[in-house]
C-alpha cells in the first residue's frame, strides 16, 4: 500500500490582541488588501490575506491574553515565509527599514539562512532561504 501524500498548509490563523494594529500592519507587510474581513459571531472576528495559495489569517476575540507572545510558550515557535535565496532575504531586509520594521541582520546556518522581525503582538516572524 502506498503512502498518500502530504497536503500543502492552506492556512495559518494567528491570535492578535487588536485587529485596528495589527490588520494595517500585516497589510504594509504584504503590500495587499485582505480578502476577507469580518466579525463571524460570539467576539470573534477575522481578517484574512492571501500569499500564494496560503491564507494567512488574523483572529482577534473578545477576551484575549494581556501577555505578550513567547516563543518559549507552547504553541507556535515561529511563522517563516519562503524565499528564493539569500539575495531575496538582502532585499526583504531593506524593505522592513522602509517600513520602519526592526529586524535582525541574516543569520546564516548549513540549512538554510533567516532574517528574523516580530509583529505588533511580538509574534516571531522569519524570511527564510534554503542554502545556496
Amino acid at each position: 500500500m502506498s503512502a498518500q501524500p502530504f497536503p500543502g498548509i492552506a492556512h495559518v490563523a494567528l491570535t492578535v490582541q487588536s485587529l485596528a494594529v495589527s490588520r494595517p500592519w500585516y497589510q504594509r507587510l504584504i503590500g495587499t488588501e485582505p480578502v476577507i474581513d469580518e466579525p463571524t459571531g460570539g467576539g470573534f472576528h477575522h481578517t484574512v490575506f492571501q500569499i500564494g495559495s496560503t491564507l494567512i489569517g488574523l483572529h482577534e476575540h473578545t477576551a484575549t491574553d494581556d501577555g505578550a507572545f513567547s516563543e518559549r510558550h507552547l504553541g507556535l515557535d515561529h511563522l517563516a515565509f519562503g524565499c528564493a535565496d539569500r539575495a531575496e532575504l538582502v532585499a526583504w531586509g531593506q524593505r522592513l527599514d522602509e517600513l520602519g520594521i526592526e529586524h535582525s541582520e541574516i543569520v546564516d546556518a548549513p540549512y538554510g539562512s533567516g532574517l528574523s522581525f516580530r509583529d505588533p503582538d511580538g509574534i516571531a516572524l522569519e524570511f527564510f532561504a534554503p542554502p545556496s
